[in-house]
């Protein structure tokens, strides 16, 4: 098993699908990292070489991933918040950013919401 960016690659999967398991590499960046490193796409990661696994972490250490990257994203989602722009406001509330409707369909920012029964008021006499 390779250990790539502190990250433990599954060793039956093709280089170009198994890359994509660090944060930040998408399926295109992993094709480009593998034809920088000059590996075959299709090669599963259990057959590769010391030296190839050398070059592939030399060639992904070029790139923003995993921890640094998770930790820009959450200094630029503040800087938003701090200047108090709509998106900032947005994070702030917990509510969509990008435009959609919340009266229906927003349950993933805004979570599950608990019903609570009307009280029915006590007769008077």
């Amino acid at each position: 098993m390779a250990r790539i960016a502190g990250v433990d690659l599954p060793k039956y999967k093709k280089c170009s699908i198994a890359l994509t398991y660090i944060y930040g590499i998408g399926r295109t960046r992993a094709l480009q990292i593998l034809d920088k490193a000059e590996i075959e796409p299709t090669k599963k990661i259990k057959d590769l070489t010391d030296d190839e696994i050398t070059r592939l972490r030399a060639t992904v250490s070029e790139f923003t991933v995993e921890g640094e990257l998770r930790s820009e994203v959450q200094l630029n989602i503040k800087r938003l918040m701090d200047i108090g722009c709509y998106r900032g406001i947005r994070h702030r509330k917990g509510l969509p950013l990008r435009g959609q409707r919340t009266s229906t369909n927003a349950r993933t920012r805004k979570g599950r919401k608990k019903t609570v029964a009307g009280k029915k008021k006590a007769p008077r006499k």
